[in-house]
């Protein structure tokens, strides 16, 4: 038994051998001679083929390699800025290129966001600078541009940033994909001085696309807005963002400009305290040393310490902070708020309009100075300029209730309003009054915070008002209760204790004027004039409850 062994082991193998040569067909039925044949000429053919492309490729890189590469001066990967060296080159922004500057060699630095080749003498590059985009060609010539040099081009990955020299020329027909579209650049040198390594998290072009693209083309990829979040630092590359951001840089600048030139202070006042300046339970605590602190809710207490302090017109733009555990598409816990506080001569109303110009001011200036990155803004996310009046609408709370009692809701006289009752409401005064803003004065006592004023002729009312925009509120404010005694009967009613506002009553104790104010969320008041839905693309890095990264 044990010298058969080997031999039916043999016998094996070649049995496993000539099973593994059997050739099957589609049916799974063994093939005839003939297809056999076919097939085996078939392999013959194919493996030829592949011969034939290693060999060209072989004799083309032999090419390539003998060519003289009369441009390896003029692009590559440049050493790393490490402040070496400060030349004297002149750099021309992409958006200050014009026809003008036809026939003229500028120096560029910009980001690649996209690179695409058209056979191996031609690439063309799309640049970005901020808000701008323009061509740049690398084409091969005699003496300038090289095989090697386009082929580099080509190869650059999407978001590395060049440095280049070109000369401006007209293209032939406007290039419509970029912004400057009249003139492109003929690229005469090109260097890579950072280079993207790692796979982008979203393409930039994804993430520019409006709801009518997708509407157009539902197969375009959609970048969900966590995945925007997540990588903000490139999220916020697109043109569309850097139009955002740039409005709301401008909101802050309008907001100082009215107010400086309304002789108002600009103020910096504390965001660690030792009481919720606000009120309620929505406080972040901290932990102070061996005590306990807050994040203010509010400059509130210090705008009103500064006035007694007789600054008279004082403002602020600075973070704060709110522990609502809010997932709203207009919540944050953290935002910027842009506080004022007026003292006035006899009646708050002197401060409620006083504001209200201050957002005409501000909307008139957005539109007319800012007019291309609204453009920018309008493309990706469309929405109609606001209506508003030279004089703002104000409507009393009895009104506004009447109003939406007309339509349908049922609310009671001293109930606040809901955020749907207040888009109705928007609706319902766009409708009537032709604006998309308006001021909303006598808000009910109940409603509002220990330091509002009550209303002198009815005490269910105060003299405190609110400013909608599309509908929605941009802006909280009231007159503020500036006597000691009525004061302590406020702080009282709302169950707060007196001790822990000690140093705030004793100010209104040594004498304080008559004034009124009022906070503004600088996210909501760019959210709701442009449109967008959700204020965490109006927020750089947005704070939630769910995010505190990146």
């Amino acid at each position: 038994m044990a010298e058969q062994e080997p031999k039916s082991t043999a016998k094996v193998d070649e049995l496993a051998q000539k099973v593994a040569e059997v050739v099957l067909g589609e049916d799974g039925q063994p093939l005839s001679k003939k297809a056999l044949k076919k097939l085996e000429k078939e392999r013959e053919k194919e493996q030829r083929r592949q011969e034939r492309l290693a060999r060209e490729a072989a004799e083309r890189a032999a090419r390539e390699a003998a060519e003289v590469d009369y441009a390896k001066d003029k692009y590559g990967r440049a050493p790393v800025n490490m402040s070496r060296e400060q030349t004297q080159t002149k750099w021309t922004a992409l958006g200050d290129l014009t026809a003008d500057m036809v026939g003229r060699l500028v120096n560029v630095q910009a980001r690649v966001q996209d690179s695409r080749a058209q056979g191996n003498k031609l690439c063309f590059l799309v640049l970005r600078e901020a808000m701008e985009t323009a061509q740049a060609v690398v084409m091969v010539t005699k003496d300038t541009v090289s095989k090697q040099m386009a082929k580099f081009a080509a190869s650059i990955s999407a978001e590395s940033i060049v440095t280049l020299t070109a000369v401006v020329v007209k293209p032939e027909v406007p290039v419509e994909s970029c912004t400057v579209g009249n003139v492109e650049l003929r690229v005469e040198t090109l260097f890579v001085t950072s280079e993207v390594k790692v796979p982008l998290p979203f393409s930039l072009e994804d993430a520019m696309h409006s709801e009518q693209d997708y509407e157009k083309d539902p197969t375009l990829n959609r970048v969900g807005l966590d995945t925007r979040l997540n990588s903000r630092s490139v999220d916020l590359r697109t043109i569309t963002n850097n139009a955002i951001f740039k409005i709301q840089a401008a909101v802050c600048q309008l907001f100082r400009e009215y107010l400086i030139n309304q002789g108002a202070t600009e103020i910096h006042t504390p965001k660690i305290i030792s009481t919720a300046s606000e009120g309620g339970s929505n406080v972040f605590q901290i932990t102070y040393f061996k005590g306990a602190a807050f994040l203010a809710q509010s400059p509130q207490l210090y705008k009103q310490a500064c006035i007694a302090a007789d600054f008279g017109k004082v403002f602020e733009i600075a973070p704060v902070f709110r522990a609502e555990d809010s997932n709203t598409l207009r919540h944050l816990t953290e935002y910027v708020g842009l506080d004022l506080e007026f003292a006035f001569r006899e009646h708050y109303h002197e401060v409620m309009y006083t504001i209200g110009d201050m957002f005409v001011y501000i909307f008139k200036n957005l539109e007319a100075r800012w007019a291309r990155e609204l453009a920018i803004v309008r493309r990706q996310y469309p929405s109609e300029p606001i209506k508003f009046d030279e004089k703002p609408l104000r409507l009393e709370y009895p009104e506004a209730i009447a109003l939406l009692r007309a339509n349908g809701e049922e609310i009671g006289d001293f109930d606040d309003m809901s955020t749907p009752q207040e888009k109705l409401l928007g609706k319902l005064v766009k409708q009537k009054y032709d604006t998309d803003f308006y001021m909303l004065d006598k808000f009910p006592l109940a409603v509002r915070p220990f330091y509002t004023m009550p209303d002198p002729t009815d005490a269910n009312y105060s003299n405190s008002y609110d400013f909608f925009l599309r509908g929605q509120e941009i802006m909280s404010g009231a007159q503020r209760v500036h006597d000691a005694d009525l004061l302590k009967e406020r702080v009282a009613a709302h169950g707060i204790p007196l001790e822990s506002l000690d140093h705030y009553i004793k100010a209104f104790e040594y004498g304080c004027p008559p004034h009124a104010g009022g906070g503004v969320g600088l996210e909501r008041v760019v959210m709701f004039y442009l449109g967008i839905n959700n204020i965490r693309m109006t927020s750089l890095f947005p704070r939630d409850p769910k995010r505190v990264d990146p």
